[in-house]
């Protein structure tokens, strides 16, 4: 179903997502700005990272790392140029969509004028720790975050009413695992560029091209072949049948 949606569709519903997703990154500086400083901050700042994946993936946008799995399984399942080229333009559409959103959201952030001062200094603190991992650093860190929003997706068949509470719980181990994800990633890199702090060409190679890298490997590379694994023999049964 994913394969066969209109570019036109996809393409607005992952603006949305990329819109919708920077609220993680506000949300947890919100927290950190009005917690004290102690050694239990972290517990609890971190739970506003999941902010902008419950609404992306509640209100069933199309977020870049959700497609590794509802994209590889059927090419894995059916590897022909159909599905291939199917997956390649969908990957293409979602993530440039999930692109252009976070880079006017962190326009927005950054000049909108409608955080708080003190808020908005915290939101490029966070994002300025995101820029200063080395490429290396972050193709390591995104590994983990792409194998678990994999996760989330083959989990949320088996979780209704459930799911506001397996997405909170995945990203925050996300988020308290400093784990790279490369769409939130994107807006806190974009908000860097956009102060001046670092050049957009230093962000995208040392930082977005690693996340990128790391999430399709653990997600796509890592969790669906695995996922693939476990259910291969079961719809080739199936397929026989029918």
């Amino acid at each position: 179903a994913e394969l066969s949606r209109p570019p036109s569709s996809i393409w607005w519903s992952g603006i949305a997502a990329g819109l919708a997703i920077s609220m993680s990154l506000v949300m947890e500086a919100m927290l950190r700005e009005h917690l004290p400083d102690t050694d239990w901050r972290p517990l609890v700042e971190n739970l506003g990272y999941a902010a902008g994946f419950l609404i992306v993936m509640l209100s069933r946008l199309q977020l870049f790392t959700e497609n590794t799995v509802t994209a590889v399984l059927p090419t894995l399942a059916e590897p022909c140029r159909r599905t291939f080229l199917g997956t390649g333009r969908l990957w293409s559409t979602v993530f440039l969509a999930n692109m252009a959103g976070t880079l006017i959201a962190a326009i927005f952030w950054t000049y909108g004028g409608s955080l708080p001062d003190a808020v908005q200094a915290t939101t490029l603190d966070l994002s300025l720790h995101v820029a200063g991992w080395g490429p290396g650093e972050t193709f390591l860190k995104a590994l983990p975050a792409g194998f678990l929003i994999a996760a989330i997706v083959w989990m949320m068949p088996s979780s209704e009413g459930s799911e506001f509470w397996v997405i909170l719980f995945i990203t925050y181990v996300i988020a308290l695992g400093d784990f790279a994800h490369v769409v939130v990633g994107s807006a806190e890199l974009f908000i860097v560029a956009l102060s001046g702090e670092e050049s957009i060409f230093k962000l995208v190679v040392m930082n977005l091209l690693p996340a990128l890298a790391g999430n399709i490997i653990g997600g796509a590379g890592l969790f669906a072949i695995l996922a693939w694994g476990q259910v291969h023999e079961e719809i080739d049964e199936d397929s026989s049948q029918g």
